[in-house]
């Protein structure tokens, strides 16, 4: 068995945790989109789930722009349709995977560039990729629990989902796949 090749694992890694984002948005219900979350009322799960688009937005041009990767466009948090959305995360996915394939390719670090000034997060691709999947796992984990919160549970293959890492399986497969049920849903 040959070692896999840690260029193409950490970008697959990336692309894993893109699909595993954009899959709960597209199948959250219309009513919970607009639900306000419990304590918080300004904040909706439209809010949340634009935040992630916006964040790697501006990060892609923090530590991306300067290197010729383009920002794509900021989503506006109270009115971007879960189309739109959908949409401009699968574009700020790709400038992410541009982002790792930069550091991949400058020896395994993001160069520094003059707009990162927080400095907050080692810019070698092990730690920007966590820190990028660690941030929507934390999100993904809110919309989840304000849908409970709210007596509005996600649909179970959508919650299962969030715990199905592999390649999604062919379609001839998906009947004969089950996901199994984590605890946490």
């Amino acid at each position: 068995m040959s070692d896999p090749d840690l260029h193409e694992t950490i970008l697959a890694a990336w692309r894993t945790n893109n699909r595993i984002t954009t899959g709960p948005i597209q199948h959250v219900p219309d009513h919970l989109w607009e639900a306000s979350v419990p304590g918080i009322g300004r904040r909706t799960v439209r809010t949340i789930a634009a935040h992630l688009h916006n964040a790697r937005s501006r990060w892609i041009k923090t530590l991306g722009a300067e290197h010729g990767i383009a920002r794509p466009p900021l989503v506006d948090l109270w009115a971007v349709s879960r189309r739109d959305l959908v949409s401009a995360l699968k574009r700020s996915g790709s400038g992410i995977e541009s982002l790792l394939a930069l550091g991949l390719a400058n020896g395994g670090r993001v160069p520094p560039s003059k707009g990162y000034v927080w400095q907050n997060l080692p810019l070698d691709v092990g730690h920007v990729l966590t820190y990028f999947v660690a941030h929507e796992a934390h999100h993904r984990g809110q919309i989840v629990m304000i849908a409970r919160q709210l007596g509005q549970r996600l649909p179970q293959p959508v919650t299962n989902g969030l715990w199905w890492w592999k390649p999604a399986p062919s379609r001839s497969r998906r009947s004969s796949v089950r996901v199994h049920s984590h605890s946490a849903d």
